[in-house]
């Protein structure tokens, strides 16, 4: 996550994926929560930042790209598996 320290990218991470969870209904563990929202966080900022030049800054800004990042995981681990 850009511009976060690394306690608060676990737990910014840990409350979008938690956020995430709920949205999607899904049912994980506290670190796949952490683990989604961080790489949910990752993935979106590439997209971001490789189609409009750049992504969201601060903390909010980040946690809504890391929920979004972690509810497109969640989509797409559901389509692979074939629950979507």
């Amino acid at each position: 996550m850009e511009g976060l320290g690394w306690i608060l990218t676990i737990v910014v991470g840990g409350l979008a994926g938690w956020i995430a969870e709920k949205i999607m209904k899904a049912d994980h563990g506290l670190l796949l929560n952490i683990v989604l929202g961080i790489l949910g966080a990752v993935v979106l900022n590439a997209i971001l930042y490789a189609i409009v030049g750049s992504t969201f800054g601060g903390i909010i800004g980040q946690l809504i790209v890391a929920i979004i990042g972690a509810c497109l995981l969640i989509w797409l681990f559901r389509l692979i598996r074939g629950r979507a």
